[in-house]
């Protein structure tokens, strides 16, 4: 019998703290019914409820059923609603048998918006976090910046972001999380749990731009990086052309208050010996690469060159 005893002890040391961590961790909140959502009802024995039809939850939050006509359900759990109904159809039925479906969520929205694959109107059940509902959008594009915004009507209670504060207009909390910090697992404090009417938008991130003679123009993204260097830029874009003017590039940088640009030139090519230091660009910087036209002029002539002796050297062989 010792041996029993001994092992059953055992058994529950090891369950203890399950049990523990069973009644400290937070139930997961059922779905509470709302305006809009579709519910399919059926009702054992009788035939004028066969749950054939779904039945929306009007704007009073009512459902109209044969016999026992509307009933309040917005508000309730789908076990709240059936035992209301249950106790509706008592006046008909002894002990009825009430099922309740939600065959579609329209009254728990949240709008995703900005960068991210299919922005607009996400639907959720429960409580989801901001990592699910960016995965319930599709996630976010390659040129999304780096902070996340979210907004929260102040009826819907406090936002537990750290830098969450309330607008100008007082009635919208507005708080920002970090995508990548998100995405990596990084900052779990800014995974929150997001409550319907909630807004979250992922703005596209700042550029800076490159073009000229280089491979690949166009403009890169800063994403979680507040700069980048001009030689960062270059080496992102393929690096130069045959032709690139090294000692001539030019940063062309927005002027505050104006929709000019001042000019900083940059040599490069003393950066890439190490004789000059690499210099940050900001965002919407232009860097431009000029064409050098004396090693464009050198080349064009030899390759005509080339040409033309291919030429000659092909008639020669025709005409021998």
């Amino acid at each position: 019998m010792e041996p029993i005893i001994f092992r059953r002890a055992l058994t529950l040391l090891a369950i203890l703290p399950l049990l523990a961590r069973a009644q400290t961790e937070p139930t997961r909140p059922a779905y509470v019914l709302g305006v809009d959502d579709q519910l399919v009802v059926q009702v054992a024995d009788l035939e004028e409820i066969k749950g054939e039809r779904p039945l929306r939850i009007d704007s009073q939050g009512d459902i109209r059923l044969p016999i026992v006509g509307r009933l309040h359900v917005a508000g309730l759990t789908v076990e709240q609603a059936e035992a209301a109904l249950r106790k509706s159809f008592g006046a008909v039925l002894k002990d009825p048998e009430v099922t309740v479906l939600v065959s579609e969520f329209r009254s728990h929205p949240v709008s995703v918006l900005g960068s991210v694959k299919t922005p607009g109107v996400v639907q959720i059940t429960g409580k989801k976090t901001l990592y699910e509902v960016l995965a319930l959008a599709g996630g976010a594009n390659p040129d999304a910046g780096n902070m996340i915004v979210v907004t929260r009507p102040k009826e819907s209670g406090p936002l537990p972001l750290p830098d969450a504060q309330l607008d100008a207009s007082g009635r919208f909390y507005v708080g920002h999380a970090n995508l990548k910090g998100l995405l990596d697992a990084r900052n779990l404090q800014d995974n929150i749990l997001i409550e319907f009417g909630d807004v979250v938008t992922v703005p596209k991130g700042e550029l800076v731009y490159i073009v000229g003679a280089v491979l690949k123009q166009g403009g890169i993204v800063l994403s979680d990086r507040e700069t980048l260097t001009i030689l960062q830029v270059i080496s992102l874009s393929g690096g130069f052309d045959r032709f690139a003017n090294q000692k001539q590039v030019r940063i062309l940088r927005p002027r505050a208050g104006t929709s000019e640009r001042e000019e900083i030139f940059v040599d490069v090519k003393a950066m890439l010996a190490n004789k000059k230091e690499d210099v940050p660009l900001l965002a919407n910087d232009i860097l431009y690469v000029p064409i050098s036209g004396k090693k464009s002029a050198t080349v064009r002539a030899i390759e005509a060159m080339i040409s033309v002796g291919s030429t000659a050297a092909s008639y020669s062989v025709i005409y021998r």
